[in-house]
């Protein structure tokens, strides 16, 4: 897949994208202190010095290659979508929105290095990312730090939002999605023994695993055994093989797509049928083509159906194909929903400052966006619903919802 695929991609911003050096993508052209962000800033007083008008620059970093390149893809697309609509609209009080993007390559020590480039040289007034909850735990503090707002679309992983007042996210939260999981497990698929098998490094997959055992086995179920592998680990035999001794009803796994599709294509090579259960980590088309009919029939929770007849949806659903030529997965929506808050939050504040943006944002409260109706709480996570899918002909197609 194309990073710059789709007609408006390029038209969303005044200049081209170009490939620097150092392997980020950047704005070519566009000078660093057009939008006016953090700097040398004091902390909590990003945006202070900026001029009263042109273009407000707001970042994004993201996994744009790599394993996990689907996901900052599939992000950057959706918050491009945003700049465009809310550009056409004028703007935020007249002035147009433009955005500096890094690629992080998945790799944590790239991303605490691209936000503080974010921050420091391209002076943003708020940023958008990550997706995997590990990379946001190595860019928030950075943002923290130098006092720009960030907002993360997908990071579920609780621990991002606790680093400072600076941090939000329009995404639910592992305690939730792990109970989403264990209640879809016991009560829809009726399951009394599950086995887990967890990425041991990634603070997303182990902390929605310890979350998916203590609300699987609060309502009566047993954990038949927990096993961990490490991301591109090439083979998971000797923990497919332990886990079938145990005949489980369901193997959850809550790790990210590429790893997912591998071990469903093994675990059905050792002769295993029972469905396997996942979070937000497995929405990737990659998920379908790797996995192919070795992931039919599971299951994983998500943001968004596409199969939701809402008009907000389906219409969001249909300017995506005509700008990119593919269905937005749930990444894209989160990207979309993480800028058009954060949109409405520049509105709604009396001025683009971190402190003033950080509290507009964190005072969202019934914000209508494609993934629902989005309101942040205390702690600056979204409460909103959840909804499960089944993995039926390649397609991610719409089980139930699950309310907080």
């Amino acid at each position: 897949m194309s990073r710059v695929s789709g007609r408006g991609f390029t038209a969303l911003l005044a200049m081209p994208l170009a490939w620097c050096a150092t392997g980020l993508w950047f704005v070519a052209g566009c000078s660093s202190d057009t939008g006016g962000g953090a700097g040398s800033a004091p902390t909590g007083q990003a945006g202070m010095g900026q001029a009263a008008s042109g273009p407000i620059v707001i970042g994004h970093y993201g996994s744009l290659t790599g394993a996990q390149a689907t996901f900052g893809i599939s992000t950057s697309q959706g918050i491009r979508l945003a700049i465009e609509q809310a550009n056409a609209a004028g703007g935020i009080n007249g002035r147009p929105i433009t955005l500096r993007e890094y690629d992080t390559k998945g790799d944590a020590r790239e991303a605490g290095s691209v936000v503080t480039r974010l921050c420091t040289h391209d002076k943003v007034v708020a940023v958008l990312g990550e997706v995997a909850s590990g990379l946001s735990l190595a860019g928030a503090p950075v943002c923290q730090e130098f006092g720009v707002p960030m907002i993360t679309p997908s990071s579920t992983n609780p621990r991002v939002t606790v680093v400072g007042n600076m941090i939000s996210r329009v995404c639910f939260i592992d305690p939730f999605q792990g109970l989403v999981c264990a209640k879809f497990a016991y009560e829809h698929r009726k399951a009394r023994k599950v086995a887990i098998l967890y990425d041991q490094a990634a603070p997303y997959s182990t902390g929605l695993a310890e979350e998916f055992r203590g609300a699987f086995e609060k309502l009566g179920g047993t954990i038949t055994t927990s096993q961990t592998y490490t991301e591109g680990d090439p083979d998971f035999n000797a923990q497919l093989t332990t886990i079938r001794s145990t005949e489980p009803d369901i193997i959850f796994v809550p790790g990210y797509y590429t790893d997912v599709a591998s071990i469903a294509l093994q675990a059905r090579k050792l002769g295993m049928t029972a469905p396997l259960l996942g979070g937000d980590g497995w929405d990737s088309t990659k998920l379908t083509e790797i996995g192919g009919p070795a992931i039919e029939g599971s299951y994983y929770s998500n943001h968004y159906s596409q199969q939701d007849p809402s008009p907000t949806v389906q219409k969001f659903i249909a300017t995506y194909k005509d700008e990119f030529g593919s269905t937005p997965d749930g990444l894209a929506a989160l990207g979309y929903d993480a800028a058009l808050l954060l949109f409405d939050a520049m509105k709604r504040s009396p001025s683009l400052g971190g402190k003033d943006l950080a509290a507009a944002i964190a005072t969202s409260k019934d914000f209508h966006g494609v993934t629902g109706t989005i309101t942040i709480d205390a702690d600056r996570n979204a409460v909103k619903p959840a909804v499960m899918l089944e993995v039926k002909g390649g397609v991610p197609t719409y089980v139930t919802t699950i309310a907080p």
